[in-house]
């Protein structure tokens, strides 16, 4: 059933303005973020529900667009949801129910302050430090509560994961590895082998792809990574929606310049995807954000 896109009305709250961590001044427009159009609702199940967001992007003036699902194995054109997206140097959806739906995002700002925005609410300070980090994601629930969690790669390549309470707030941090600075990219929202369990891919320096099985122990989330695939340097993003494709297995989109593909999901852990589709022809490198 079409569900019409939620136009959100997300100011910053006072307190973050007061302390001088908002991402944009207080007199300037305030960052908003609706939720996507026609995200399903995910029929219950006992295992974690493989996540189906829409494809968010934003742009360097801080427009926020998003794409989803056009029953045809592309995506529709794009829907505007929000505004404001300036300051920022991290932004990540979040599903807090366990349903495979996207409840809000998690977002770095400049200042290193980390922030939740819940879809139609008000943005909240949930931290700060966060800029000793390289690269954050967030892959779904990886620790074994239904909450999705966040995963932190500092500049010394050690791992962290951050257990998400449902509410947008996190615990603390809890070292899950190290050597992770040998990976330019990191991404995963979902399971890639049908075991019930988060996973990630992460590409080397030379363009290796690896797969990171999840574990679903919080202190030890990832078995013994295995090589998938290779090229993969020829990308400047990585990112997953999820199952944008809708055939219930999780997928993967690349940006190359102005191009998009997708990489739909297998379901089998020795070949997680299938071979690239082109779902974008040009424009995408005007984006800053994909996620």
């Amino acid at each position: 059933m079409r569900i019409a896109a939620r136009a959100a009305a997300a100011a910053l709250t006072a307190a973050l303005v007061a302390t001088g961590t908002s991402a944009v001044a207080a007199d300037a427009p305030q960052p908003s973020l609706g939720s996507s159009a026609d995200q399903p609702s995910a029929a219950p199940a006992a295992a974690t529900a493989n996540p189906h967001f829409w494809l968010y992007a934003v742009n360097s003036a801080g427009t926020a667009y998003a794409y989803g699902p056009n029953g045809k194995g592309g995506l529709t054109a794009r829907e505007w949801q929000g505004q404001g997206w300036t300051g920022v140097s991290a932004m990540m959806q979040v599903d807090h129910q366990n349903d495979g739906d996207s409840d809000g995002l998690w977002f770095r700002e400049d200042n290193g302050n980390m922030g939740y925005l819940k879809f139609d609410g008000s943005a909240v300070k949930i931290g700060y430090g966060w800029n000793i980090y390289s690269k954050i994601i967030s892959p779904g629930q990886i620790g074994g509560a239904a909450g999705g969690d966040m995963l932190a790669v500092d500049t010394k390549g050690d791992l962290y994961v951050y257990l998400g309470y449902g509410d947008g707030t996190v615990t603390n941090r809890i070292k899950a590895g190290y050597g992770w600075n040998i990976y330019s990219a990191i991404a995963g929202n979902g399971d890639l082998n049908g075991d019930g369990k988060n996973d990630v891919v992460a590409r080397d320096k030379s363009g290796v792809l690896w797969l990171y099985k999840g574990t679903g122990n919080q202190k030890a989330p990832f078995a013994k990574r295995t090589k998938i695939g290779s090229g993969w340097n020829t990308y400047d993003r990585l990112v997953s929606p999820g199952d944008i494709n809708e055939d219930g297995k999780t997928d993967l989109i690349a940006r190359k310049g102005g191009e998009l593909y997708l990489y739909t999901g297998t379901g089998n852990a020795a070949a997680p995807y299938k071979a690239k589709k082109l779902v974008g022809t040009s424009g995408w490198n005007g984006y800053k954000f994909l996620f």
